[in-house]
């Protein structure tokens, strides 16, 4: 039954009956295959797919193909599939964007278990019931494929490779991230949990993922990795920078609403560790400066490069930004108002920044010997690696070391300590006036 979707959020979308197929299975997993003008390999990797589970997978399953408003014969196609295997349906959507896809179909699955993996079949199909059983068990709530894992196998450009580590590294040092690989096109959840968390989701497109993760590991449920064997498509056409873009701005929104309480979705997640105290307050706001801070420095570096070389592009454009990072954090991470105290904490600042300039300038000296001429947007992905791991060295000395609860309080007691010691001075000499009568 091909569904053609004009509003997605009004919509709720007919189903189709539960498959039984005699075999007693069960359970039923959704897979929906998100498609943009993918004529050229959408018959061939759903067929693969759906031989594949009808002859391995222990469980009763659907494929779902959700046409992003394609403009060639995917559509076409997908309606052929539809009619041709017992267990396809097609859906269209007549807006792009993955994510707007993917919560169209979840929201209104009558599946145990939702999952979605690319149309190019990138990942080892082998990895799928391990992705799915933890979640039909009830161990976990959400499964993720990794491409970053130990025991995963990938073959891929170097340049999507770095692009790759350097994005998961940013999250996990300016979000406080856990999972290892926001970005592979292979993951599940159990349907009662993400349809309770896709309202508060915000994006439509590429970082749909990454923010529905963010949210899961904030309300404390369980994300369960799957090492996989994964293949770079070499015709994909992602762009790189722009979609990186997207993320650093997705970033700053999740780290905002992280900031000020928002990012909650009504679930029963599991007790998470408590953080140090305060941490949990200034960590957002902490990640929100840091986004903004990249993003300026990355503005400046761009803007540099074109006058200087690449060292010292870099080297103007972070002092800049390093001034105005310490201060942000003086006033709003940490609480510290008044001149008292601000020369001294932007020197010792400045150690933050001299970390920062070794590591974004060793970066780029190993980019350009390992990759001689490497494109503009790999400096600036190299960047944001450096930048991540500068970051978060940079949170670890302001708490512990400059902004040290302990510090502030010796120079706030630093008056009434002047004022009792001039009393006792006081009180000395009357004693020594009276003896002295």
């Amino acid at each position: 039954m091909s569904q053609v979707v004009t509003d997605p959020a009004a919509t709720a979308g007919a189903q189709p009956d539960r498959p039984d197929d005699g075999a007693g299975r069960g359970r039923l997993v959704e897979v929906v295959v998100p498609v943009y003008n993918e004529e050229r390999v959408l018959e061939a990797s759903v067929r693969r797919l759906h031989d594949y589970l009808d002859a391995t997978f222990p469980y009763s399953f659907r494929i779902t193909i959700a046409d992003n408003a394609s403009t060639d014969a995917t559509w076409w196609i997908a309606g052929e599939l539809e009619a041709g295997l017992p267990h396809v349906r097609a859906v269209r959507l007549e807006l792009k964007g993955r994510g707007r896809a993917l919560r169209h179909v979840w929201s209104h699955s009558d599946a145990d278990v939702v999952a979605y993996m690319d149309v190019d079949l990138s990942t080892d199909l082998d990895a799928f019931l391990p992705l799915v059983a933890p979640l039909i068990s009830g161990h976990s709530d959400l499964a993720i494929g990794s491409r970053l894992s130990r025991g995963s196998a990938v073959v891929r450009g170097p340049k999507r490779e770095f692009v790759s580590r350097c994005y998961n590294l940013l999250l996990h040092t300016a979000l406080a991230a856990r999972f290892s690989d926001a970005q592979c096109g292979f993951k599940a959840a159990r349907t009662e949990i993400v349809q309770a968390l896709l309202p508060v989701v915000e994006d439509e497109a590429w970082f749909f993922d990454t923010e529905l993760l963010l949210l899961a590991e904030r309300n404390g449920l369980r994300i369960h990795e799957v090492p996989v064997d994964w293949v770079d498509d070499p015709d994909s056409r992602v762009d790189v920078l722009r979609t990186a873009l997207d993320d650093l701005k997705g970033m700053a929104r999740v780290g905002r609403r992280m900031l000020t309480g928002a990012f909650r979705a009504p679930v029963g997640g599991r007790p998470r560790p408590q953080l140090p105290a305060g941490m949990a307050r200034q960590l957002p706001s902490f990640a929100i400066i840091g986004v903004f801070s990249t993003l300026a420095q990355l503005v400046l570096f761009v803007l540099l490069r074109t006058v200087m070389g690449p060292l010292w592009a870099n080297a103007v454009s972070l002092v800049i930004t390093t001034v105005g990072n310490t201060a942000a954090n003086r006033r709003f991470t940490f609480g510290v108002t008044g001149p008292e105290g601000a020369f001294r904490q932007q020197l010792e600042g400045g150690l933050a920044f001299l970390l920062g300039l070794a590591l974004s300038t060793g970066g780029l000296a190993v980019l350009h010997a390992t990759v001689p001429g490497a494109a503009r947007p790999v400096e600036v992905a190299a960047l944001v690696t450096a930048n991540g791991v500068a970051t978060l060295v940079r949170f670890l000395l302001m708490r512990a070391w400059i902004f040290h609860p302990r510090r502030l309080g010796r120079r706030a007691r630093r008056p009434r300590e002047v004022k009792k010691a001039q009393h006792a001075q006081d009180v000395n000499q009357d004693v020594n006036k009276e003896q002295v009568r």
